[in-house]
């Protein structure tokens, strides 16, 4: 059995079963109960036209029964217009009167059914279908038979019926057809609520968690569906937010035991060791750093009339970057559109992102590497170097949270790509990655000019 998984597909599916089986068994119908009509006037003719006869007949003074037809009803009775046929009996089944050229009854007592109706195949080949009416007369009984055959009968009644199926039947496929258009347009405006939901959920994300469900104007049967996903969004939301507050307040925290620990360090003797607390105490407030950088972009979100200098920002990181270069033996440029390069975004986020990037390339590449940073006046950022470039494998899995290449060889925590992709993702702009055909990784941050 076929299942469609849309319901309108399948409301509309079921309903041209529905229409399909309209379609065949209305006619037929039709046809039958015209059919019956048909023969309903029949009978009603054949009787009213037993009492006429009955109207003709009365005694003579011998006795014996006359039959007086005027003669302008006599036509009707004759064998060549056939339209009906008569004869009467006495109470011995005796012919009087018949409109037969052999002057014999219509119908013999061996040919009579129970009822008053009666019907007998003729040698031309046709069927003979009539009435006997039993009608006192003075105080004898008569039976009065009048018939017709019923390859003659009512041209007009005949037509219709005949023609029915052929020329009025097939009205009802167009018809249904376009109850059928209708009913679809019927069933899409009944679920317009359900499609603005959609979108409505489909808006709704880790930075986008207070949209709701409408449920004013929701159909009553998807009501409580819509009532529980809402009040799976709220715990969702709860969540969400209790994750962040706890995330910032831990980063927060942080700060000042890791300056506490900062000045005893320095209180110490030069030597080694404390050269090497150093080192390790600079590793763990920069993840406390970028951990409260990840905290703040979960609930970030750019204002439409946003507006920043692109080339000033990255002018900017490069500058604050420098120095750790210079430490550790790298050169690094700002080359590209030099003057003003606007965009749509937010300066300190994206400053976040430039600045992201150049230290990914100053901490994963060795010692002597050039790094440039190339800004375009279509709003994109590019960070080449030529160190030993980004594995295929591995570039779609640099820019998740906590990702290392090594984790034993690098102090990196993963975090510094995903705030990239994280402010590129706000930003409606994108971040990839590349190898240089002569050697080395390009990071290209795209984003939307203003």
């Amino acid at each position: 059995m076929i299942r469609f998984r849309s319901i309108i597909t399948r409301i509309v599916a079921l309903h041209v079963l529905a229409l399909a089986a309209t379609a065949i068994l209305m006619p037929l119908a039709l046809y039958w109960l015209l059919n019956q009509a048909a023969n309903d006037l029949l009978r009603d003719a054949l009787r009213s036209e037993a009492l006429v006869i009955r109207s003709f007949l009365h005694p003579r003074a011998d006795g014996e029964l006359a039959l007086d037809i005027p003669a302008d009803v006599r036509p009707l009775y004759s064998s060549d217009y056939g339209l009906y046929a008569f004869a009467v009996l006495d109470a011995q089944d005796h012919v009087l009167f018949s409109s037969r050229a052999d002057g014999q009854a219509l119908f013999s007592p061996n040919e009579r059914s129970i009822s008053e109706w009666s019907t007998r195949n003729t040698r031309a080949g046709s069927t003979l279908f009539g009435v006997t009416v039993v009608r006192p007369l003075g105080e004898k009984l008569y039976s009065i038979q009048v018939a017709q055959d019923l390859a003659h009968r009512d041209v007009l009644i005949d037509d219709v019926v005949r023609s029915f199926l052929p020329h009025v039947a097939w009205i009802t496929f167009p018809i249904l057809l376009v109850l059928l258009l209708i009913d679809i347009l019927i069933f899409r405006r009944a679920l317009a609520p359900v499609r603005n939901a959609s979108k409505t959920a489909a808006a709704i994300g880790p930075q986008r968690t207070e949209p709701r469900l409408p449920e004013q104007a929701m159909p009553r049967e998807i009501v409580p569906l819509v009532h529980a996903v809402n009040q799976a969004l709220d715990r969702l939301e709860s969540g969400f937010r209790a994750q962040r507050e706890f995330t910032a307040d831990m980063a927060h925290e942080l700060r000042t035991p890791l300056a506490i620990v900062r000045a005893r360090i320095d209180s110490l003797e030069p030597g080694p060791v404390r050269d090497a607390l150093r080192a390790d105490l600079v590793n763990m407030t920069r993840t406390v750093n970028q951990v409260l950088d990840i905290a703040e972009l979960e609930a970030f979100i750019v204002g439409t009339e946003a507006k920043a200098d692109l080339y000033a920002i990255c002018a900017d990181a490069v500058s604050f970057m420098a120095p750790l270069a210079v430490e550790m033996s790298k050169s690094i440029a700002l080359t590209g559109d030099a003057g003003p390069v606007w965009v749509q975004g937010q300066a300190e986020a994206l400053f976040r992102a430039v600045r992201n990037l150049i230290e990914n390339a100053i901490r994963h590449t060795p010692p002597g590497v050039s790094i440039e940073v190339e800004v375009t006046k279509d709003g994109t950022v590019r960070v080449l170097d030529d160190g030993p470039g980004v594995p295929d494998a591995d570039r779609d899995s640099i820019f998740r949270r906590f990702w290392r290449r090594d984790r034993a060889k690098t102090e990196s925590r993963g975090l510094g790509l995903a705030i990239v992709a994280r402010v590129a993702e706000a930003h409606d702009g994108s971040v990839t990655v590349e190898n240089r055909p002569e050697g080395g990784a390009v990071f290209t941050l795209k984003l939307r000019p203003s």
